[in-house]
C-alpha cells in the first residue's frame, strides 16, 4: 500500500476518534444539563457530598430508575382532606407543645408518604426517593428531620422546632399535591 493509503487511513481513524470523543462530550453534557435541570439544588449537594461529579450524576440517576420501579399514587380527595385536617391540628398543636408537634409532622409526613407509595424503612432512602419528585423541598425535610432527631437528645429550642415545623409543611403540601392540582392557584386549592 502507499504512503498516502496509510495517511489517508491514519487521518481516518483520528477523525473517528476525535468524532466519539466530541460525542462522549456532548452526551455527558447533556446528562449532566438533564440531572441539573431535574434535580436543581439537590445536583449541587450530591456533587458535593459524593465529591465526583460521574459517581454524584450515576448516584442520581439510580434514584430516577429507582423511583420509576416505585408505584407512587395521588391521594384521593378524602385522604387529602384527612391529612390537611391533620396538619391543621398539628399546627395548633405547635403553639402549646412544640416538641410533640414537631414529632407529631414528622409522623404525619410518614404516613403521607407510606400511603403514596413510598417506601419509609430508610430515612435516607425516603429522603433520595423524595428528591426525584420534590428536589425543591428535599433539602427542608433533611433539616426538620434532622431538628427532630435533635430535639429528641433535648438540644433543641423553640426557634429549632419552629424552623423545623416550617420545613415539614413544606413537604407536607408537596405531599398532598396531585398532578390535577399543580396548576391551579393556590387559593383555589385552598
Amino acid at each position: 500500500m502507499p504512503v498516502w493509503g496509510w495517511i489517508l487511513i491514519a487521518a481516518i481513524v483520528v477523525i473517528a476518534v476525535l468524532a466519539i470523543i466530541v460525542a462522549r462530550s456532548v452526551s455527558s453534557r447533556q446528562r449532566t444539563d438533564r440531572l441539573r435541570g431535574r434535580f436543581g439544588p439537590e445536583y449541587e449537594r450530591t456533587v458535593g457530598e459524593v465529591g465526583n461529579l460521574d459517581a454524584a450524576e450515576d448516584e442520581l440517576a439510580a434514584r430516577e430508575r429507582k423511583r420509576e420501579k416505585l408505584d407512587i399514587v395521588p391521594l384521593t380527595p378524602e385522604a387529602q382532606a384527612k391529612y390537611a385536617d391533620s396538619w391543621r391540628t398539628v399546627q395548633i398543636e405547635f403553639v402549646d407543645n412544640p416538641s410533640s408537634a414537631v414529632g407529631a409532622a414528622d409522623r404525619l409526613v410518614i404516613q403521607v408518604m407510606r400511603e403514596r407509595g413510598y417506601p419509609i424503612d430508610d430515612f435516607d432512602q425516603r429522603a433520595a426517593d423524595i428528591s426525584v419528585d420534590h428536589p425543591k423541598v428535599v433539602e427542608n425535610y433533611r433539616t426538620a428531620h434532622g431538628i427532630y432527631l435533635a430535639q429528641e437528645q433535648g438540644g433543641v429550642g423553640t426557634e429549632e422546632q419552629r424552623e423545623a415545623f416550617v420545613h415539614y409543611r413544606a413537604l407536607f403540601e408537596k405531599l398532598l399535591e396531585t398532578d390535577e392540582n399543580k396548576d391551579k392557584p393556590k387559593e383555589a386549592r385552598a
